[in-house]
């Protein structure tokens, strides 16, 4: 017989199990991103470090705006999809897909962003979302200029938020591209321009490095380096 304590378990698991179904049942990703066989954008293990590193410190500043919304998450949600839109994420896709699902964007919308569209697109925020794009586009290096106009339109604090939205999903890209194409390998679908050296490579060395990153990111940090890098160009 079972205790009651065991029975109001099973039930809890159960109704956990069906809303995650109905979860799975209302994502549906572009074609673009779903049946996906090669990569949009491919990175380096330099690439990926450095970026673990610079999310480091643009956590604190999320955290921050967390507390404050400065920026409403809402909005910082279409920046991060705006990034992964450019650098082609499935497994990113996915999961900012079911948190923004959560947080109240329609399929709509979410899909225009993840397709780069620009029906859904605030005039308020377009310049923001531009930024997130050059920034995905130039791999975490903006050009000083285009991060300038960020400033000029939204302020310094606001910018900083905006920037590090980005950073923080250009990290979980860097890592999110080979566990994607690990997993289509997985369901015999493997990337034309991948291999399994590059993929479990990619994911091993990220966990790896993640500590070191950490602790790059925390001493930069102490010591007061700005949490920015630009391109030379």
């Amino acid at each position: 017989m079972l205790t009651p304590y065991f029975a109001l378990w099973i039930q809890f698991v159960l109704i956990k199990q069906l809303k995650e179904n109905k979860m799975k049942k209302e994502i549906t990703l572009p074609e673009t991103i779903s049946a996906r066989t090669e990569f949009k954008r491919k990175f380096t293990f330099g690439q990926m470090y450095l970026s673990f590193v610079y999310a480091i410190g643009a956590f604190s500043i999320l955290g921050k705006n967390k507390k404050s919304e400065l920026i409403h998450p809402d909005f910082l949600e279409r920046l991060q999809l705006a990034v992964t839109e450019v650098n082609g994420c499935a497994a990113c896709s996915y999961q900012h897909t079911k948190m923004a699902l959560n947080m109240g964007m329609s399929s709509e919308e979410i899909n225009s962003f993840l397709s780069g569209g620009e029906d859904f697109i605030d005039p308020k925020e377009a310049k923001a979302i531009v930024f997130a794009q050059h920034f995905a586009d130039e791999t975490g290096r903006p050009n000083k200029k285009a991060y300038d106009s960020v400033v000029d339109e939204y302020g310094e604090e606001k910018a900083e938020v905006v920037l590090a939205a980005c950073q923080v999903m250009l990290a979980g890209n860097m890592y999110g591209i080979p566990f994607s194409a690990f997993q289509s390998r997985l369901k015999g679908k493997k990337y034309k321009d991948s291999s399994l050296f590059y993929e479990l490579g990619m994911m091993i060395f990220g966990i790896l490095a993640l500590p070191v990153a950490v602790l790059h990111g925390l001493i930069r940090k102490i010591f007061g380096v700005a949490n920015k890098r630009f391109s030379k160009g």
